[in-house]
């Protein structure tokens, strides 16, 4: 082991684009160890593409490479850079396998790095399922019986001797990766052929469906010192993904002998296996006796350990960083307390409850069913006195429009399909236990159905009584403080309160309503206090800056100093599709630059995988919802200068004129402006009167209106309702019978608000300008073009930046546009804008007041943190505009998206208007192919070796990637072709092998068959119309590729960009660039 203070350079590996099963908690848990690092004086150098994350900033790391985490590019940074150590546990499996990879091919040996903490062998133990198996055999440790095979033949043999059900995993895979169970051959057959296109091993295990799942945090030093520093349970029994289920810390159920006994199970484990610093280590526990197994053992920090840091205020990244420099853990403090030693296991007094959060309904066709495939997007976390405060805390969080465990406006299920909605898990089976409450299931039926914990259920039906009391209260003047208190307590919000009173009166509740129950409450004198989050169970004096609100207490934990020196940042809460880290950069930035200028900086977020809601980045954090009520709690007890809504994505947006209503000061551009931008109708009076052009548009509310409109515009037609997040329910409509199915499902969408239809414009070119205002005029601001034509969401596009591609007058007239804008709406602070450009004409589609997702992207490839910028205006300070050649570049960016198809089985990987990538990567490069090259290679694509099917939609479509198939073919490639594009390229003299549809039946080869044969490298497939017809061909062809792991391009231009980028390109001649190199 190299001695700590001879180590002069580290190597930290990040996880890259967010994925599903590997989303913000890396962010947060490398730049906890980059931070480590520095307070060491030990120089660190980075590669992470991905472009949004803070770790990415300037400040945390010392040298950073945005280059995809893969050994081709890691093994060319480290002969560059020459470190002496490299840390493989703070980048998620990506940086594990890449690691242990580097290990393998003895590129570490060459080059003398030494992997800092758990040493490689340790992590093959745990990764490797046989080895682990055996490894725990040695300390007679249980674990799940399972065989590795690598042939269907040995599976089936396998399965056959444990006896279904069984479980089919994928080793080395991330997030449960091409896993799930099997009650018979037939599935199991169906299951493995995925499985193999993930893994070359494959395990088949029996299934413990129905027991306990239990998980441990443990933190181990070099000298054999350990310490547990959270247990969790899961709200749902085995058979779920831990990042499936809602989590609950500390567990509630089990006995004290079942904790004990797994406490010490755990130590032993991660002892014997040799692990230095942090790992977690689940279980199944069988809830009728004490048996139990080891599921796994996650030699690296995993999405649990961010939780377990944000709930017990146990900084676990940065302890096992410094561990893997050689500190023991007697010699470090918790950075957080400040008083106690690292070596001090947190007790807590107050109950955590982890939510996950999942955007299935973005996606067409996709299977609902929850199962050892993480499916979920983002997560939550609430704080709670008791378990019913923090579980209904955390169901508003989610942000999928529910209030609560009761009184929700969603449609209850017919009687008969209730009971098949408990047994089978899906995202909504919350509800339906809410539902059988409700109709007089007891306990023990529901238990029953779904294995819950009756503890649980009991503490439910607790809700659900309270809930059945408040209906016969005649009005809210008549709210008694005894009640009121208990819903309270038990986690009701004034809104829910609101809605029971009035039910019976057949009153709606608004927030006319939640406010007069607010007013109700104050008279009583019923009000939340504030705690700090105290781990220390009150042995040790708490000095955590760590705050949550609750009914369960009589005082402060604080006191205010009401000075208006404080800045409220409200954070964006859960990530989903559409909202993501790039906002958490933005809050982070936010709170920096407000230190800075000397304001005490305040955050309110619940979301444990962020870094906005570390330690150190603000004076106060309030781990808490951020609805319209508690907001207002909250800046009832601060009584800041001022809050700042813009950096949050459009959560606090939408809180923009109720918080005007109540005299709330907002920093930067004001509520009514920014209502005058998100309301359509005011906006496009307002671009009518500025005479700037926009696509035609109205808003209808009845069928034959529609129809009307659509004969004087004619079909494509955009259909959205009226505010939306990232196009949420919106839709391209080709042809009459598609627009009035989609419009039954979009009337759900909002009452209040009726459907928009605006005129969709094919082939025409999508520009966006991000900008920071001052007082209406324009201070910075950066122009990018998509490479996608639109119709492709601009959260899904790749974007350039600087545009490569458009008309010198194009550039002028956007920016004249957006001077006008400017100033009609008064903007001080970040805004985006959204334009169309066909030839010369430049129509707005829209415009944010708010920082977009692409903020954090032009601000690094730019060198200019627009958000610091817009910050110290919002503080009303005066910023000078940066000089004119600061916005000319000698390289390029390019912004790459992530999608996580494979893990959504069933869906259809099209892109459209509705957004579906789950991250994103941003690129540099000299030009623009060696741009797209590196950030196609960082979001998973491979190069081709041999061969390529291409099926290329419409005649444009065709015409459009002509060029790329001649290079493909001049370059050696065998092409395959469906009849179509066989006989244009025929046409052109390119030869290529003709491939049948599925429909073609008899008739070979079949294109699924090559698939599956392994025959094809990369399929591009490009879909004729707008539609999502679910049986088509298309849809076969591009699910194949997908579940078999072979890349897929579904876009015309993005194709040719990324074909032309690799025909003229080799590898070897990318440049290894840090951020700093580039001028």
């Amino acid at each position: 082991m190299i001695d700590k203070n001879k180590l002069q350079k580290v190597l930290l590996l990040g996880s890259g684009a967010l994925k599903i099963g590997e989303a913000g908690e890396f962010d947060y848990s490398g730049s906890q160890a980059l931070k480590a690092m520095r307070e060491e004086g030990i120089h660190t150098v980075l590669v992470n593409p991905n472009i949004a994350t803070v770790q990415t900033s300037e400040g945390i790391a010392d040298e950073i490479y945005f280059l995809p985490v893969t050994p081709f590019f890691i093994e060319k940074v480290i002969e560059k850079e020459r470190p002496q150590g490299i840390l493989l546990a703070f980048g998620g499996q990506t940086a594990l396998n890449c690691g242990v990879a580097l290990h393998q091919s003895g590129v570490l040996a060459k080059y003398g790095v030494e992997v800092l903490g758990t040493p490689v062998e340790a992590i093959m133990n745990t990764e490797d399922r046989d080895l682990f198996a055996r490894k725990l055999d040695e300390i007679d440790v249980k674990t799940i019986q399972s065989h590795a095979v690598e042939t269907v033949e040995d599976a089936r043999k396998a399965a056959a001797q444990l006896g279904y059900p069984v479980i089919i995993r994928a080793a080395y895979a991330l997030g449960g990766l091409g896993s799930g169970f099997c009650d018979n051959e037939q599935e199991l057959d169906e299951l493995c052929s995925k499985a193999f296109s993930f893994s070359p091993q494959v395990l088949v295990e029996k299934s413990l469906k129905g027991w306990k799942e239990v998980e441990y945090e443990v933190v181990r030093d070099r000298f054999d010192n350990c310490i547990t520093v959270c247990n969790m349970e899961n709200f749902d029994p085995l058979g779920i993904h831990t990042g499936e289920s809602i989590v609950i810390a500390p567990s509630q159920t089990l006995t004290n002998s079942e904790y004990h006994k797994l406490r010490e199970i755990a130590i032993r484990i991660v002892r014997h296996i040799g692990i230095v610093g942090e790992c977690n280590v689940q279980y199944a526990l069988d809830p009728d006796s004490e048996d139990y197994r080891v599921i796994e053992v996650n030699a690296r920090l995993s999405r649990s350990s961010a939780l377990a840091s944000k709930a017990t205020c146990y900084p676990l990244a940065f302890v096992a960083a410094k561990l893997g420099l050689g500190y023991g853990l007697f010699e470090l403090k918790n950075s957080v307390t400040k008083t106690t030693p690292a070596f001090f296991e947190p007790a807590l007094d107050y109950v955590v409850c982890k939510l996950p959060r999942w955007d299935l309904g973005k996606f067409h066709g996709v299977s609902r069913e929850l199962g050892s495939s993480m499916k979920s997007v983002g997560e939550v976390m609430a704080i709670g006195r008791t378990f019913e405060e923090a579980i209904q805390k955390g169901l508003r969080m989610i942000g999928q429009g529910m209030h609560g465990f009761v009184g929700n406006s969603n449609k209850p299920l017919p009687e008969d399909s209730l009971e098949g909605a408990l047994r089978a898990p899906t995202d909504t089976r919350i509800f339906a236990i809410s539902q059988a409450l409700e109709s007089g299931y007891t306990v023990d039926q529901i238990h029953d159905l779904t294995k819950i914990d009756r503890w649980f259920l009991e503490k439910l039906q607790l809700i659900v009584r309270t809930a059945h009391r408040l209906k016969d209260v005649p009005c809210i003047d008549a709210l008694e403080h005894d009640l009121l208190l208990k819903a309270k307590r038990q986690g009701f919000s004034d809104f829910q309160i609101a809605r029971f009173v009035l039910e019976r009166s057949g009153q709606k509740a608004k927030d006319k309503e939640s406010l007069a129950v607010r007013a109700q409450r104050k008279k009583l004198g019923i009000l939340p206090v504030v705690k700090q989050i105290d781990t220390l169970a009150a042995e040790y004096p708490a000095e955590t800056n760590y705050l949550y609100l609750t009914y369960s207490g009589t005082t402060n934990d604080i006191a205010y100093e009401h000075d208006g020196r404080s800045v409220v940042v409200l954070g964006s809460g859960a990530y989903r599709i559409g909202s993501s880290v790039e906002f958490d950069w933005c809050g982070v930035n936010a709170l920096q630059t407000i230190r800075k200028e000397g304001y005490r900086s305040i955050m309110i977020n619940y979301n444990p995988e962020t870094v906005s809601t570390d330690y150190d980045i603000t004076d106060r954090l309030y781990f808490d919802e951020l609805t319209f009520e508690r907001v207002l709690d909250i800046l009832d007890l601060e009584t800041p200068r001022g809050v700042i809504l813009s950096t949050g994505g459009q959560i606090p947006n939408n809180l923009a004129l109720k918080l005007h209503t109540q005299h709330i000061p907002i920093l930067g551009t004001q509520a009514e402006d920014i209502d005058r931008a998100e309301d359509r109708h005011k906006f496009s009076a307002m671009l009518d009167e500025l005479k700037i052009d926009q696509p035609r548009w109205q808003e209808l509310t009845s069928l034959e209106d529609i129809d009307g409109f659509i004969a004087e515009v004619g079909f494509p037609v955009l259909v959205r309702p009226s505010y939306v997040l990232s196009g949420a329910a919106m839709n391209v409509c080709s042809n009459q019978e598609e627009l009035h199915r989609f419009l039954e499902l979009a009337a759900d969408v909002s009452k209040e608000h009726p459907v928009v239809v605006s005129q969709f414009i094919e082939h025409a070119k999508e520009v966006e300008i991000d900008a920071v205002a001052q007082r209406g005029e324009i201070v910075a601001y950066a122009i990018s073009e998509h490479i996608e034509f639109a119709g492709v969401h601009s959260g899904d596009a790749t974007i350039q930046f600087p545009g490569q591609k458009l008309y010198v007058e194009t550039v002028r007239r956007i920016k004249r546009i957006s001077r006008q804008i400017a100033e009609a709406l008064h903007i001080s602070g970040p805004f985006n804008i959204q334009f169309l450009a066909k030839g010369n004409e430049i129509k707005v589609i829209e415009c944010n007041l708010r920082a977009s997702r692409s903020f954090p992207f032009v601000s690094k490839v730019l060198k200019i943190n627009f958000i610091e910028l817009a910050t110290k205006i919002m503080l009303g300070q005066h910023v000078e505009k940066p000089n004119k050649s600061a916005f000319d570049l000698d390289y390029v960016g390019i912004k790459a998206s992530q999608f996580s198809f494979a893990r959504l089985q069933k869906a259809d990987p099209v892109l459209g208007v509705d957004m579906t990538s789950t991250g994103e990567v941003g690129c540099l490069g000299d030009d623009t192919n060696e741009a797209v090259l590196k950030s196609m290679l960082s979001v998973g694509y491979r190069i081709p070796e041999r061969s390529v099917l291409l099926s290329t939609g419409g005649y444009k479509q065709k015409v459009d990637m002509l060029d790329a198939a001649m290079l493909l073919h001049a370059r050696g490639f065998q092409l395959y072709a469906t009849q179509g594009t066989h006989d244009m390229l025929a046409e052109n003299g390119i030869p290529s092998t003709l491939v049948y549809w599925p429909t073609d039946e008899g008739k070979h080869p079949q294109a699924l068959e090559l698939l599956q044969q392994k025959k094809i490298d990369m399929v591009v497939n490009i879909n004729k119309n707008l539609s999502a017809g679910e049986l088509t061909n298309g849809y076969r062809l591009r699910r194949a590729a997908i579940d078999l792991n072979i890349p897929l391009l579904t876009n015309a231009r993005l194709a040719s960009a990324f074909i032309t980028a690799f025909c003229t390109l080799p590898l070897e001649d990318l440049q290894i660039k840090s951020w700093a190199e580039y001028r």
